[in-house]
């Protein structure tokens, strides 16, 4: 059984369908990445699984369990992190601050993440851990997202958009700090646009368009397939 399994879903925001019958698996340790364009449905799916747009038909099941009319804060507690495509730190808060409000134990037998083990993975975040979310640049402020997701010790972590506007520089040191995650044993469902990201992390793809997966590989077949990367993913 996948840890992660998502059926059918089929979701919309009010009579706008956005999604129809997406399905996908994740195994543990396994690193998914949805692709597609702009508007394609990834953040949605993202949305569905973590319970904040709830999909009005299908099932998701997380480690067994249904989730798929759970409320948000219940999935998380579950297991399930989310980092949003728009970051949602605490401006007010202190780096530290943020981290600390999202704290939670972890699940017996789990590796635990705590303040020591994040700013190993983030060492920049250690050196401005006064300073106030607010305030920091693009790419700290991602680091903060996704360490204040660790936090909760999640086992399976959802990635929407990681690379977003940050700079080349940034985003390469993003994704060695996403492949070590990978590399402790982490989960991860992976929504991006950015083609060579996806590829360096990922164990299987799914392209999106127009709400359903069109295509499914491994990075090294799709790779070696240009037509299909032309046909979707190429503005």
């Amino acid at each position: 059984m996948a840890q992660l399994e998502v059926r059918d879903i089929h979701t919309a925001y009010g009579l706008s369908k956005v999604l129809f019958g997406v399905s996908f698996d994740v195994e543990a340790g396994q690193c998914v990445a949805l692709i597609g364009r702009n508007g394609v449905g990834k953040s949605t799916t993202m949305r569905s699984v973590i319970g904040l747009t709830q999909a009005h038909r299908g099932h998701i099941e997380f480690e067994g369990t249904e989730i798929t009319r759970m409320r948000t804060h219940r999935i998380a507690q579950l297991g399930l992190g989310f980092v949003p495509e728009d970051r949602r730190i605490f401006p007010e808060l202190s780096v530290w601050e943020n981290l600390d409000i999202a704290r939670r134990r972890a699940a017996p037998g789990a590796g635990t993440w705590n303040e020591e083990r994040v700013f190993d993975l983030f060492p920049d975040l250690k050196a401005i851990r006064r300073r106030l979310g607010g305030v920091l640049s693009g790419g700290q402020q991602q680091m903060l997202t996704i360490a204040r997701s660790l936090m909760g010790n999640p086992r399976v972590l959802l990635l929407d958009e990681p690379s977003e506007g940050l700079a080349p520089k940034v985003v390469e040191d993003l994704a060695a700090q996403i492949g070590r995650l990978k590399a402790s044993g982490l989960s991860i469902v992976l929504a991006e646009q950015n083609l060579e990201f996806v590829l360096s992390l990922s164990d299987y793809c799914h392209i999106m368009e127009k709400g359903e997966i069109r295509y499914s590989s491994d990075p090294e077949s799709l790779r070696r397939q240009p037509e299909i990367l032309e046909q979707y993913l190429t503005l």
